[in-house]
């Protein structure tokens, strides 16, 4: 029989989507804006390693990631954020980083915590792979606003403290799809001392860390590193797919405490899918150089500054500081996404699609979710579309 606790789950994002879209014809060529999938150009050189290595198609790919792959993630958690790590006990590759989040919270979350039912703390609106990981756990989601309010962060020190002593774990999205806000060193300090109070765990989800304007946001590893904090306290993960542009390649990491590790990696053994070693070859480049890196970031900010002049008129228009999303304000968000795609065949995401309805409501139902990961020409046709259709 079905688990009870998942039979109240509402759909997933991108269904939801083709519901309130389909049944419509778009009103122009389709614009695709509603998926975070990057179409910059990936390196040209990670296919002839690919080839070079297509050998070891025909090996079992170790658990953990390579030895080498471990090694050059290493180097670059050290280089980019100035933390040392152990690469045998303290990193381990991911399929990608939503296997990464799930599974820490199956590895992680303990059946109790303080003799209740533990709570798994998270953004309102979230990537919805955090509430499924808690719900598999048996743990309670606690969704917690990040709206103007906070800042388009979450408050996690607002919580009662009855809520706190129970929680075990709490997911942070650091820069923060999809309001495309930073934790700047301040909040990265209060949470991490908010968890040393009440002894839970931090989830830091970072895969957007290498797309920003100018000033590199700071690490959860970094900054727990400098205040001291106990070594299991925070782990963070980290991809591929958007920093140098291969979603396909499914891959990322996951870098903490050496106990929190090991038992990823022992669940991981069980269930997990490592990434072939072809592909982790092809890893341990991308995470080596930095060139394709900066030649992407450069294009985000081009884009950055088309958004904010196009749409920097708008009352209550953020200008993103980092990441690939616009998060745009509108009287509701499943209407206006409708009338985009029937009047210009632009297509965009409802942002009550990423949040929870709770007693408080629902904080991304007056917003909607623009992808801008389109060329800059294409990017710029777009978003005067979505000027002249929602806010003439």
């Amino acid at each position: 029989m079905f688990p009870e606790r998942f039979s109240n789950l509402p759909a997933y994002a991108f269904p939801r989507l083709r519901a309130l879209l389909d049944l419509h014809e778009p009103g122009g060529p389709v614009v695709h804006m509603s998926i975070g999938e990057p179409k910059h150009a990936f390196p040209a050189w990670i296919t002839q390693v690919i080839s070079d290595h297509a050998h070891e198609f025909g090996k079992y790919p170790p658990n953990e990631g390579s030895p080498e792959l471990r090694n050059a993630i290493r180097d670059w958690l050290s280089r980019r954020y100035g933390v040392q790590v152990d690469a045998d006990t303290q990193i381990m590759a991911l399929n990608g980083t939503r296997e990464g989040l799930y599974n820490a919270g199956m590895a992680l979350c303990p059946e109790q915590k303080n003799g209740q039912t533990p709570a798994v703390l998270m953004p309102n609106p979230f990537y919805q792979v955090y509430m499924i990981s808690a719900i598999s756990t048996a743990a309670e989601p606690v969704f917690v606003p990040a709206s103007a309010e906070t800042g388009h962060l979450p408050d996690y020190a607002s919580l009662p403290q009855d809520v706190l002593e129970r929680t075990a774990l709490c997911y942070i999205c650091s820069p923060a799809n999809p309001q495309g806000v930073m934790a700047d060193e301040a909040y990265w300090t209060r949470l991490i001392t908010l968890a040393e109070q009440h002894d839970f765990q931090i989830l830091a989800d970072e895969c957007y860390s290498e797309i920003y304007r100018q000033t590199p946001p700071p690490g959860a590893l970094e900054i727990a590193q400098k205040m001291g904090a106990h070594p299991e306290r925070v782990l963070t993960f980290h991809s591929l797919s958007k920093r140098s542009n291969l979603p396909g390649l499914r891959s990322g990491f996951v870098a903490g405490g050496p106990d929190s590790i090991a038992r990823i990696k022992q669940l991981r053994a069980y269930s997990g899918a490592p990434l072939p070693l072809p592909l982790q070859r092809a890893a341990e480049r991308l995470w080596a150089d930095e060139a394709h890196v900066s030649e992407n970031r450069a294009l985000y900010q081009e884009k950055y500054a088309l958004a904010d002049e196009i749409l920097g008129h708008i009352p209550g228009y953020m200008s993103p500081q980092a990441g690939m999303f616009l998060w745009l304000p509108v009287q509701d968000g499943e209407a206006a996404v409708l009338k985009l795609w029937q009047e210009t065949g632009v297509r965009a995401l409802p942002g009550a699609y990423l949040s929870r309805d709770t007693d408080a409501g629902n904080p991304g139902e007056s917003y909607i979710r623009v992808a801008i990961v389109a060329p800059r020409d294409d990017t710029k046709a777009a978003l005067i579309k979505i000027r002249d259709c929602l806010y003439p």
